[in-house]
């Protein structure tokens, strides 16, 4: 009587809060039918459904009526997760330590025990190898004529730093040097152009762009092999000021006698030679010019003033195609080695037991890469000594 009584004077009848039973059966259905997960639209999870129940409630709210309708399971899935952090934490941190351990290498910057005490004269210090390419299709040159062109490859390390065990670790800071000349300087009659072909360069890149064969086509010959390049030499190397030059000074660690090979293309147990750059600001000389220069930047153009050559600065060799000239130095290291007088004053180091004490560092370390010297060489680059020529020492 009430309900009708409130219908014909007007008043609204009560809502029932409560869903009815066929209400809660279309609920239910609504809900099987909704699609699962990995069907649902991207970012469909984190939407709200303004239309839905609960749409404008705290997420505290919405956790606890999850937690009522599903019992422990809300529990279940953090302990799980926590589970699975911990696995993918654990995974993580070993592929880490994989990694260090790839990476590692000989170096150790500020190793010397006092590194103020290393000579001021020596502005870059490292490793130096020495190898050259045949001729086009001689993948084993008989004669110093058969080389196309030998290089010189720079990996500098901190002028502090020592080297202890393991392969020296690729820095991405490697030089490719290319000579044209083949054979290196005797004396200062001998003065040709060598160039810088790469800088900055990684293992990887060395090995895609300078160490492996390559096969060409050409219109009027056809295929093409250019060899491999050939090891020749490995050791350390300074670059020195003496106030009015720049050295380039080098031991050889490997081989231990040098052979035919080595002597033939210039080197010795112990050599230098008197580096200049060349002013990019002039004309090259006919035979030796390149299709484009380096782009210096106007800082180090400034430092040329009006002078065609200066002494060479390790900035200079981190600029692609700069070109620099090699004066041998008949009188062996003594020069490029000498000691400044402040230095003296200081009792700094002299350069020449800097050198040899990294000679005798590298040696050691050398030991403990391979058997043979190719091994040592290629283990150094990061690359498989059996896809390489072997270490060089006859024709």
């Amino acid at each position: 009587m009430g309900l009708i009584y409130r219908l014909l004077v007007g008043q609204p009848a009560p809502v029932n809060m409560a869903p009815t039973t066929r209400e809660a059966s279309k609920k239910e259905k609504a809900l099987d039918a909704a699609p699962p997960a990995s069907e649902a639209e991207p970012g469909s999870k984190h939407k709200a459904d303004p239309d839905s129940e609960g749409a404008n409630e705290s997420p505290k709210a919405k956790r606890n009526k999850t937690e009522i309708a599903d019992g422990h399971s809300t529990e279940k899935e953090t302990e799980e997760t926590k589970g699975s952090g911990t696995e993918a934490d654990k995974t993580k941190s070993q592929g880490e330590e994989k990694d260090d351990q790839d990476k590692k290498s000989a170096v150790e910057p500020h190793g010397r025990n006092v590194p103020e005490a290393v000579p001021s004269s020596i502005l870059e210090k490292g490793i130096i190898y020495f190898f050259f390419r045949g001729r086009v299709g001689i993948d084993e040159p008989s004669a110093v004529n058969e080389i196309a062109r030998s290089y010189i490859i720079l990996r500098p390390i901190e002028r502090d730093a020592k080297l202890a065990s393991g392969p020296i670790g690729d820095a991405g800071n490697s030089r490719l040097c290319a000579i044209p000349k083949k054979v290196l300087p005797q004396s200062g009659k001998d003065r040709w152009i060598a160039f810088v072909e790469k800088t900055s360069a990684s293992f990887q890149q060395l090995k895609d762009e300078f160490l492996a064969s390559n096969d060409y086509e050409t219109k009027t010959a056809g295929t093409r092999h250019s060899p491999a390049a050939t090891p020749v030499a490995e050791g350390v190397y300074a670059i020195t000021s003496t106030g009015s030059d720049s050295h380039l000074v080098y031991i050889l660690t490997v081989p231990e006698e040098l052979g035919e090979v080595q002597k033939e293309l210039g080197l010795k147990k112990k050599g230098s030679f008197i580096i200049s750059t060349r002013n990019p600001q002039y004309p090259a000389p006919a035979n030796a010019r390149l299709p484009k220069g380096p782009e210096f930047p106007e800082e180090v153009l400034k430092e040329f003033r009006s002078l065609r050559w200066m002494p060479t600065q390790p900035k200079h060799l981190d600029v692609v195609n700069t070109q620099f000239l090699f004066i041998g130095e008949s009188s062996g290291v003594e020069k490029a080695l000498k000691p400044q007088k402040a230095d003296e004053e200081e009792n700094k180091e002299e350069p020449a037991e800097e050198l040899e004490k990294l000679e005798e560092e590298d040696l050691q370390r050398l030991k403990g890469l391979s058997d043979d010297d190719s091994g040592r060489v290629f283990a150094d680059l990061e690359v498989n000594a059996d896809d390489y020529p072997k270490l060089q020492t006859t024709f």
